[in-house]
C-alpha cells in the first residue's frame, strides 16, 4: 500500500517503520496507526526479515503521543484507542527484536513505544517522560504497568506523578534505555545491532521473545480494561480542561474536581 504518515522499509533481512510527520514531532493520528499495522502485519507473515527497527523522522522527534488536534472533543477520535492496542500488541508479538531508534522526544504515547519494543538505543539529545495526567490523558496499561517492570515501582510513579523529562543519561540509569550514544552515530550503531542480531538464531530469538513476553502479557487485559475507562474519562470536563489548557498554552486548573 501507499504510506502517508510512514516510512516502511525492507533490506538485508532489516524492517525499519519510521513515523514521518516531522511537522507534528510525530505525533501519531489515526491513519499513522493504521499504517503501522500494516507495515507490522507485513513484518510478522515475510520469513526473511529478523529484525525490525522503528524511529522518527526529521531528527527533532521519536515521537511525541497522540496528536490533540484530530479530536474535536477531548481525548482523540474512540478508534485511535484500538488502533494504539493493536500497535501495542503487534510490536510485542511480532517474532523478531524490535528496535528502538530514539532521537529527540519520546513523550506520552511515543514514550510508550519505545517501552514495548525489545531493545532502545537513544542519541544524547533525546528527551523521555509522560504527560498524561497534566493534559487530561493517561496510559495505565503497558504505559504504567510495564514501565514499572523497567525501571521499578517508585521511579514509574514518579514518571507518572510528576509528569517531569529526563534526559538520554538519567533514562539509561534508570534502565529505561539500553545504550546512548551521539546524534550523528544513532544510526551506525542500530546498524551494528541489527547485524549482531542477525547472526543469531531465529528460532532461539522468537522462542525468547515469547517466554519474555509471557512474564508481563497479563498487562494487555489491564490495558483492555483501562483503555475503556480512558474513553469515558475523555468525556467528563475534568479531561476537557487539560486538552483545553495545552492547546490554549497555558496551565491547567484541575483545582475545582477536587472539591
Amino acid at each position: 500500500m501507499d504510506y502517508q504518515d510512514i516510512i516502511y522499509e525492507k533490506s538485508d533481512g532489516i524492517a525499519r517503520i519510521t513515523i514521518n510527520r516531522p511537522d507534528k514531532l510525530n505525533a501519531f493520528r489515526t491513519e499513522t496507526l493504521l499504517e503501522m499495522t500494516r507495515a507490522l502485519e507485513d513484518v510478522e507473515i515475510d520469513r526473511t526479515i529478523g529484525v525490525l527497527v522503528l524511529s522518527g523522522a526529521g531528527g527533532r522527534s521519536f515521537c511525541v503521543g497522540g496528536d490533540a488536534g484530530e479530536s474535536s472533543g477531548a481525548g482523540y477520535k474512540p478508534e485511535l484507542g484500538a488502533y494504539v492496542r493493536r500497535v501495542h500488541d503487534m510490536l510485542r508479538k511480532v517474532p523478531i527484536p524490535v528496535i528502538a531508534a530514539v532521537r529527540g522526544y519520546a513523550i506520552g504515547g511515543g514514550h510508550v513505544f519505545h517501552i514495548i519494543c525489545d531493545l532502545t538505543i537513544a542519541s544524547e539529545d533525546s528527551v523521555f517522560g509522560q504527560v498524561g495526567p497534566r493534559v487530561g490523558s493517561f496510559d495505565a496499561g503497558y504505559g504504567a504497568g510495564y514501565l514499572s517492570r523497567l525501571v521499578g515501582e517508585k521511579k514509574a510513579r514518579e514518571i507518572w506523578f510528576l509528569c517531569e523529562r529526563y534526559t538520554a543519561q538519567e533514562a539509561l540509569q534508570m534502565g529505561l534505555v539500553n545504550k546512548v550514544v551521539p546524534a550523528d552515530k544513532l544510526d551506525e550503531e542500530v546498524e551494528a545491532w541489527c547485524k549482531k542480531i542477525l547472526a543469531l538464531s531465529p528460532t532461539a530469538l522468537k522462542v525468547l521473545k515469547a517466554s519474555f513476553n509471557r512474564e508481563s502479557d497479563h498487562i494487555a487485559g489491564s490495558e483492555a480494561l483501562t483503555m475503556a475507562s480512558l474513553w469515558q474519562y475523555y468525556q467528563t470536563e475534568e479531561a476537557a480542561e487539560g486538552k483545553q489548557a495545552y492547546l490554549e498554552k497555558r496551565k491547567t486548573d484541575f483545582s475545582r474536581f477536587r472539591k
